[in-house]
């Protein structure tokens, strides 16, 4: 354990004085070659312009070749491989395309991904508004956002355990520890195993989701709510507005862009959601998501490089859309400030 912790402390200590000599030696290397001659201001001005044109591109250029390795290869590799059969060898074209559209179980974790999509960015978005509002009422409101944003800093895995424990199921007449168990028991109805029941489940393991984004979504939509200027809140309360129109048509069309990226940037990771399905279910009773199909086909059975490759189009198609949408409105906020 500790010679890990020392490996790694060492690998970013190193990582930084690397980046930071990187840097220093590329701009002296730059003066040395676009010199700026103080008897020739003409020669020195034109060094002064490229030094600025090439400068960036030197800082970037470490970045943009990691990009190029990590991000564009793998992207291209995937489109390749999706022409392939199970070992990546033969060439089958569109066969494994013909699979998706016909296999039950693609289209049983579209429609899970869809309800995902419908219920968790809505829930997220919404909740936190909610209390980001409310918080900002009461004298107490900084502990009430610490106590909900602290979900935050749990893992996906780690919090997939804590609910396990709250859907935890016993055998009828055994004392149930699962919380929602014990509830029930106590007014009189019988234990469920709530992570098996059909089509009701995929709610089950949404609300780890949502109990885990909130904190997010209320703490950038808090920051957005303090920006309304208080005079549109005077004038409204001078004009007899009640609190639920002044929320509905003062505050919420004030911070709709900031909504909207919250709601997106959440869907962005709802299309990618594995480790809580992994960790609750495994995919079973109806549960697989894209993300955990992908797995599936990838790492298991014997694996399937075409199919699985197939699957992360599938995905990439569905969030890059929306995150270019998000980058887009990200902009258009910092240029309209």
């Amino acid at each position: 354990m500790a010679s890990q912790i020392i490996s790694a402390v060492g690998v970013m200590v190193v990582g930084v004085f690397a980046c930071a000599l990187y840097y220093w030696l590329s701009d002296k290397i730059l003066q040395v070659v676009l010199p700026t001659p103080s008897g020739d201001v003409q020669l020195a001005s034109r060094n002064l312009n490229r030094r600025a044109v090439i400068r960036p591109w030197l800082f970037l250029g470490p970045a943009l070749l990691l990009l190029g390795v990590y991000l564009v290869y793998p992207v291209v590799a995937t489109v390749i491989l999706s022409f392939y059969g199970r070992s990546g060898d033969v060439f089958v074209g569109l066969a494994n395309y013909r699979w998706a559209i016909s296999d039950a179980g693609f289209r049983q974790s579209i429609f899970n991904n869809f309800l995902w999509l419908l219920v968790v960015p809505a829930a997220c978005t919404f909740l936190g508004l909610v209390i980001a509002v409310l918080t900002d009422r009461i004298w107490w409101g900084n502990i009430a956002k610490s106590l909900v944003f602290m979900p935050m800093a749990i893992s996906f895995v780690g919090a997939s355990v804590i609910w396990k424990f709250i859907y935890e199921y016993r055998g009828t007449g055994e004392t149930q520890i699962g919380l929602l168990n014990a509830i029930v028991t106590f007014f009189g109805g019988d234990p469920q195993v709530w992570i098996a029941l059909p089509f009701w489940n995929n709610f089950f393991l949404m609300a780890i989701l949502i109990w885990i984004q909130t904190g997010f979504a209320m703490v950038i939509l808090s920051a957005a709510l303090r920006g309304i200027p208080e005079e549109t809140i005077e004038a409204a309360v001078i004009d007899g507005a009640s609190g639920w129109q002044i929320f509905w048509k003062i505050m919420v069309p004030q911070i709709w862009s900031t909504i909207a990226v919250v709601w997106t940037t959440i869907t962005i990771l709802v299309l990618k959601v594995f480790d809580i399905v992994l960790t609750m279910t495994n995919g079973q009773w109806d549960t697989m998501v894209l993300a955990n199909l992908m797995f599936d086909w990838m790492f298991r059975g014997g694996g399937d490089s075409g199919r699985s490759a197939v699957i992360a189009l599938v995905i990439m198609a569905a969030v890059t859309p929306i995150m270019v949408w998000n980058i887009r409105q990200a902009n258009r906020e910092s240029e309209g400030h």
